[in-house]
């Protein structure tokens, strides 16, 4: 990359007085297709929002069987039968409890009954949470 912070030169420039904060991704996915996206707020409304609301989404990624099915859905492990076999991670009981919490959250949907995919408007968000957690400290 030619300028080090050029995604943020970016937002400065457009972003309305107070700042912004903005995530966005173009990402090619491993089981073929790609997924881009962009999604900003005003720092002012990001600020006045009830966090509160966004708690049961963040503790669906809070569960480590969880994250295991999202990465499993998005390299190609699409039916429940087959996360119940690729996950090892107790009964099928278990795995549905997950997947239903990751449905009702919005970080899966299913397109077909056994079926699941990450739809294409969580693939950056679910990839900028991994990124942010990630930051070094």
């Amino acid at each position: 990359m030619a300028e080090a912070l050029w995604a943020l030169e970016g937002l400065k420039s457009r972003a309305p007085e107070g700042g912004a904060v903005l995530y966005t991704g173009a990402v090619d996915l491993p089981t073929g297709g790609a997924v881009q996206w962009q999604y900003g707020l005003a720092a002012s409304e990001v600020l006045a929002q009830d966090w509160t609301e966004h708690a049961g989404t963040l503790d669906a990624l809070g569960h480590p069987v969880r994250l295991a099915i999202l990465h499993a859905v998005l390299h190609g492990t699409v039916t429940a039968s087959g996360l119940v076999e690729a996950l090892e991670s107790g009964t099928s009981g278990q795995v549905y409890h997950h997947l239903k919490e990751l449905t009702t959250t919005g970080w899966l949907v299913s397109p077909g009954r056994g079926l699941y995919e990450v739809p294409a408007a969580r693939v950056v968000p679910l990839l900028a949470v991994l990124v942010s957690v990630g930051t070094p400290r």
